[in-house]
């Protein structure tokens, strides 16, 4: 097999990145030069990975491509290329559905959507696989889980929870300069914050049988300080205000 990327951006890196950390690894792998910097960091990192004349010189040499330029460019650059019937196209647009996808890169006999996350760099996280296609499940369960899904729509659901992660972010630096500015070191207060949600992130692995609601409430001691805080934040609308959010990303990535 011989990997192409379409794009090369910190998704494609993190892909290849991934790959290659793997012992033994050795898949042939091309990339676009459309980010020079990148591709030369691969190329020059990496001696299996080649760069590309250009994106139709990707086509020409691989045959499972994988598809990573921005969703507002996509059409205007694949309409230009020349796929073959034997492509296996990955598509890792998000905003673009399979069946637009499809019709872009024919004749392509074999049309799959995947949305892996840059934790994928590190072995981390999961990539959602629609619909299910074995080799493209067994290629991203050696970076990390794969969760496989038939329907579109789910897809489009799952794809959702990605829109959440700079909020995280943001619900962690309020913590921490709230923290800083009671006079706590910033090194301290972040590794003291790192340390603790680390925790938390393993707390539905260890109860499996467990909801978040129900883990949200054995965290929330009647009158304690947990139970506090839920409490003021609910009052205040913010987890209806966010899950209005959630909708109105759903209703974007899936163009209704």
């Amino acid at each position: 097999m011989k990997l192409g990327f379409v794009g090369t951006g910190a998704l494609s890196s993190a892909i290849v990145t991934g790959l290659k950390s793997l012992p033994g690894e050795a898949t042939p792998v091309v990339v676009s030069p459309r980010n020079e910097d990148i591709a030369a960091e691969l190329a020059a990192r990496y001696p299996d990975v080649r760069i590309a004349a250009d994106n139709q010189a990707v086509l020409d040499q691989c045959d499972r491509v994988m598809l990573a330029v921005r969703p507002q460019i996509a059409r205007d650059v694949l309409k230009e290329l020349r796929f073959r019937e034997d492509h296996h196209v990955v598509s890792l647009i998000a905003t673009v559905s399979r069946e637009e996808i499809a019709a872009l890169v024919a004749p392509a006999g074999r049309v799959t959507k995947a949305l892996p996350m840059p934790m994928i760099a590190r072995l981390e996280g999961a990539t959602i696989v629609c619909p299910s296609d074995r080799e493209t499940a067994a290629f991203f369960s050696r970076l990390g889980k794969v969760i496989e899904v038939e329907d579109q729509n789910e897809f489009d659901v799952l794809t959702v929870v990605t829109a959440t992660y700079a909020s995280y972010f943001k619900y962690l630096d309020t913590i921490h300069g709230w923290v800083r500015g009671e006079g706590v070191s910033g090194d301290k207060a972040r590794d003291y914050i790192t340390s603790i949600f680390k925790a938390l992130a393993n707390a539905p692995d260890t109860t499996p049988d467990a909801d978040f609601m129900h883990l949200s409430q054995d965290y929330a001691t009647r009158g304690g300080i947990n139970e506090q805080v839920l409490r003021e934040l609910t009052e205040r609308g913010l987890f209806d205000a966010f899950a209005e959010s959630l909708g109105r990303v759903h209703r974007r990535i899936a163009g209704t």
